[in-house]
């Protein structure tokens, strides 16, 4: 493997474990010129998936498109980046369990809508605002209102757990 910062081609591996819930191989990497540790992910190739989008074109399935769009929408909000990948790869499972070749674009917004949601309103509001492509201010205050519920629904559940402890 080529390191990323020398792009020497050696490296030794320093620890490897299951990720993803089994569906990929996580490897901790030293490089053996300048010793600079890095990690990299061994997946199973599949069969190649295509988005339709909206006005009909498709495109391959991207995990870096993906990637961009929730990073993007959680700057400076208190997101990791292995929260950012769990999603992601929920979301792959998901539409390569559900589709066989082509899954329409808006699916695969909706399950990112839908994992940010529980991820971090603030993210979700922000992704939700670009994806959405509202009109006017109602319906973001519609949204608003969505998220305001289901924070509210959260507390109340957790206030009812705490009790019950």
């Amino acid at each position: 493997m080529r390191c990323p910062k020398c792009h020497f081609n050696k490296s030794s591996v320093i620890d490897s474990r299951q990720a993803e819930e089994g569906a990929t191989i996580r490897r901790r990497r030293e490089c053996e010129n300048c010793h600079y540790r890095f990690t990299t992910f061994e997946r199973v190739e599949l069969l190649p998936l295509l988005v339709v989008k909206k006005d009909g074109t498709r495109e391959q399935f991207s995990r870096e498109k993906i990637l961009n769009g929730i990073v993007q929408s959680a700057q400076k909000r208190p997101v990791s980046s292995d929260d950012i990948e769990s999603v992601i790869s929920r979301i792959e499972q998901q539409v390569r369990a559900d589709y066989e070749n082509e899954v329409p674009s808006t699916v695969i917004g909706n399950l990112v809508m839908d994992e940010l949601a529980e991820l971090d309103e603030i993210t979700y509001v922000r992704f939700a605002s670009v994806y959405k492509s509202f009109k006017d201010v109602d319906e973001i205050e519609d949204l608003l209102q969505q998220i305001t519920k289901r924070v509210r629904g959260k507390k109340k559940k957790a206030e009812v757990k705490d009790d019950a402890d």
